[in-house]
């Protein structure tokens, strides 16, 4: 479907801490809406209070992180009866949980790093050795995730950690390349390798227009051997399928010495600003922004017909 003097509707901002960068992605995606020739709607979501124009085809939703990207908006908007982009209330909810999308990718044979979730309550036995991740399981953009290479440094890193909830998920660290997947309907995007200048890929090296210090470089596609990046691909594809999620998404990989990759998690609203991952390998795929945009909306569209 053309989306030619269609009204959409943005859902940006959100209450949680990745507003700044849903606020930028919404900039890209109106922009590219502008040039569909698209009536754009643009809402700045702060609470559950929001209001959708009736006559918008679908609420396009670029609100990353907390109430944006765990069901909430999602539920919001289905019990309003407006169609809306990206995944479901339940498949949002399950990918946005380290903790449930783990159990998901270990339940069909996904291969994941071995980890084991901590409650504030309980007084529990660490089992992960050193090197290992900290991370909240509920939280994008790497907020609070800490790597812990000395016994020194775990302390702090699951004081901070806990400032995001009662639960903290410990992995083990697999050394070796941070790869992404974009999917799209079915087809999983080229493999892009993500190559931090200094330390790993945290906020500070995602986002250096929000005044971060960090660099990036991107491969794209990445330098990989065909079949290497075959099976990086197919295990993407295996993690969207294991949770259920719908319409499209980024799952993020590391790739052992040996070869072997590991899926960490699952985008189900991945970042749409000029440095974003998704829009990067679609490009290299040969799909233009505002396509990229009108696919995922026609996508969307079709899957919230067979619900």
């Amino acid at each position: 479907m053309t989306l030619k003097n269609k009204k959409i509707a943005i859902l940006k901002g959100g209450p949680g801490s990745e507003r700044a960068v849903s606020l930028k992605s919404a900039e890209s995606v109106i922009e590219a809406l502008i040039i569909l020739g698209a009536v754009v709607c643009d809402i700045d979501v702060t609470s559950a209070a929001f209001e959708v124009p009736d006559d918008a085809l679908i609420a396009v939703n670029m609100i990353h992180g907390t109430f944006g990207e765990d069901g909430q908006v999602q539920r919001i908007l289905e019990e309003r009866r407006i169609p809306y982009t990206g995944a479901g209330v339940e498949t949002s909810r399950i990918a946005f949980d380290k903790v449930l999308s783990k159990e998901k990718f270990i339940a069909a044979g996904v291969p994941t790093p071995r980890s084991q979730t901590l409650r504030l309550d309980h007084d529990d036995t660490l089992r992960i050795n050193l090197p290992l991740v900290v991370k909240p399981p509920r939280e994008g953009s790497s907020v609070g995730v800490h790597i812990i290479r000395s016994a020194d440094e775990l302390a702090p890193a699951l004081d901070d950690a806990r400032k995001f909830g009662n639960e903290t998920l410990v992995e083990e660290f697999i050394e070796g390349k941070e790869l992404t997947v974009g999917v799209i309907g079915n087809e999983a995007l080229p493999v892009i390798h993500i190559e931090p200048v200094s330390g790993f890929y945290d906020i500070n090296n995602k986002y250096p227009w929000m005044g971060g210090t960090g660099k990036t470089n991107y491969h794209c596609p990445a330098d990989l051997p065909a079949r290497t990046a075959l099976r990086v691909q197919d295990v993407a594809l295996a993690a969207m399928r294991a949770v259920g999620v719908e319409v499209y998404g980024r799952v993020d990989v590391m790739l052992r010495a040996d070869g072997e990759p590991f899926v960490l998690e699952i985008n189900t609203i991945p970042g749409m600003t000029s440095s974003s991952l998704l829009p990067k390998a679609a490009k290299v795929a040969g799909i233009e922004f505002p396509q990229l945009i009108e696919r995922i909306i026609n996508l969307s569209l079709e899957a919230r017909r067979k619900n």
